[in-house]
């Protein structure tokens, strides 16, 4: 299914059918169709044509995805921005992208090269306004996405994905979530990050299903919202998990509606998936993906058996494999790269062919993470290959620690790190934070750990803190306890 269509098949099929809503406002699929078409031939007004870069710095609204189907229908490329970018980081993403336009809430200049649009110009208005009435472009190959890897490793790299590998993601997607008209997706995520356009916008509405946006999780009106929109499933992070299973016993919300929720961007500790699915009574699908890959390679099956600790199953016309340090294939049980084939590995990083050709090695994705595939196929994640301690020669994973961390009553969550030693390389230091109301001493969680884990993986150090630090996708920033713990040291 061509994106650039999607807005025409939604309206022609059922016009006055519900598409997309925020706060502000609800949109049918004739009215999304209406705005699509006002805004398209906005940007072709300003100048847009095929293979040009519209950035997008918003937060989560109905407009975002608006432009970004209206730039699609004009053969044009989408990069969206974090909001919250300082102008110096947003200048690196608008000059390396070569976006032509930027969509911002008051059209602020962020960059003497690129002309900025106030969202509130795509509704039209008294200088803008008309319909545009060309067809719709029509190439898979044409670049449809831009995402900005989080830069761990030196300033963000923008990841070419094309309509080709959108539409396989939404399709695989669509199959392993078994998605029909009736559902309703509720959107949490932030829509700069490829999770919440692929697994909350496309995957949705190219179903014909409706969505549902809310600017940003809000653990003091998440339930609500659940009990009073009735959505059949929603996409989150670990931490908004290990947050609302934190909540009061009291809390006891209507969830009737959930067929399920989607667990995705870092590895949960299998406690809190059980124990979230027993206190909440809908089913927690684990997946596991990267914007290389167009969202999603893994997930554990809805209709077959979720095996809690891992991330499931190869989606429909992906596979993965296990590699060593040269590449080779290991068998099942071993522990080495993750490597993942298939239609939605992405075109590769804009300008930097040499990286490109690093990452994509005889057509497999070499992924960073460090995982092994059990008997039956499925994916457990143990790490990312730069994140690996190794202490005095031997190889520390550091989920094995933090599950072992995350199951003592009082811990929220929990972050490894393994911080220079003189003698053995590296050690282990271990960073968690508590549940509201709780507590948790060193010592009481050293002895935790020295009853699951065997001596040499234990924590040198263990250190409690209000909150771990997050990044703006909500996953538990390392690169910040890794500073944290330099001045420790």
């Amino acid at each position: 299914m061509r994106f650039s269509k999607l807005p025409d098949l939604r309206a022609a099929r059922a016009p006055e059918g519900p598409c997309i809503a925020d706060a502000e406002a609800s949109l049918s699929n004739s009215e999304f169709y209406s705005r699509v078409l006002v805004a398209a031939g906005l940007f072709d007004e300003l100048g847009i044509r095929q293979g040009d870069v519209v950035a997008l710095m918003l937060p989560n609204r109905t407009e975002f995805v608006v432009a970004m189907f209206a730039a699609w229908r004009l053969g044009a490329a989408v990069t969206p921005l974090n909001p919250s970018l300082t102008p110096q980081e947003a200048i690196h993403q608008l000059d390396d992208s070569g976006a032509r336009l930027l969509v911002n809430t008051g059209g602020e200049a962020v960059s003497a090269r690129v002309p900025s649009l106030p969202v509130a110009a795509l509704h039209g208005g008294v200088q803008y306004g008309a319909r545009y009435a060309a067809p719709p472009a029509d190439d898979p190959a044409a670049l449809a996405l831009l995402i900005y890897t989080s830069g761990t490793t030196g300033l963000p790299k923008g990841v070419m994905l094309d309509h080709a590998n959108i539409e396989a993601m939404a399709a695989m997607s669509r199959q392993a979530m078994q998605m029909t008209r009736a559902d309703h997706c509720l959107l949490v995520l932030p829509l700069f990050h490829v999770n919440g356009i692929v697994a909350s916008i496309l995957t949705p509405l190219s179903a014909g299903s409706r969505v549902t946006i809310r600017a940003r999780f809000d653990i003091d009106t998440f339930f609500a919202d659940v009990e009073a929109l009735r959505p059949s499933y929603f996409s989150a992070v670990p931490t908004i998990y290990a947050m609302l299973n934190a909540l009061p016993p009291q809390v006891q919300p209507d969830t009737s509606s959930l067929r399920f929720g989607v667990c995705g961007a870092a590895p949960a500790p299998a406690d809190l998936l059980a124990s979230f699915e027993a206190r909440y009574g809908f089913a927690l699908i684990e997946g596991y993906g990267l914007s290389e890959g167009t969202c999603a390679s893994t997930l554990n099956p809805l209709g077959g058996p979720r095996k809690a600790g891992t991330v499931g199953l190869p989606l429909p016309g992906q596979r993965i494999a296990i590699a060593d340090a040269a590449g080779r294939h290991l068998a099942a049980g071993e522990t080495g790269e993750v490597l993942v084939q298939g239609p939605t590995v992405m075109r590769g990083y804009l300008g930097k062919p040499e990286e490109t050709a690093r990452t994509i090695v005889n057509g497999w994705l070499r992924t960073g993470d460090l995982g092994r595939i059990d008997a039956d196929g499925y994916l457990s994640i143990v790490g990312r290959l730069k994140e690996m301690i190794i202490r005095g020669g031997e190889n520390i994973y550091p989920k094995e620690i933090e599950d072992a961390l995350s199951s003592f009553p009082a811990v929220l969550e929990a972050a490894v790190v393994g911080a220079p030693h003189a003698t053995l390389g590296e050690i282990v230091v271990a960073y968690v934070a508590c549940r509201p109301g709780q507590s948790a001493a060193p010592e009481q969680l050293d002895a935790h750990c020295a009853a699951r884990l065997t001596r040499y993986k234990r924590p040198a150090a263990i250190h409690v803190l209000a909150s771990l630090p997050k990044n703006a996708v909500g996953k538990i920033d390392k690169l910040k306890l890794r500073a944290l713990e330099n001045r420790h040291a």
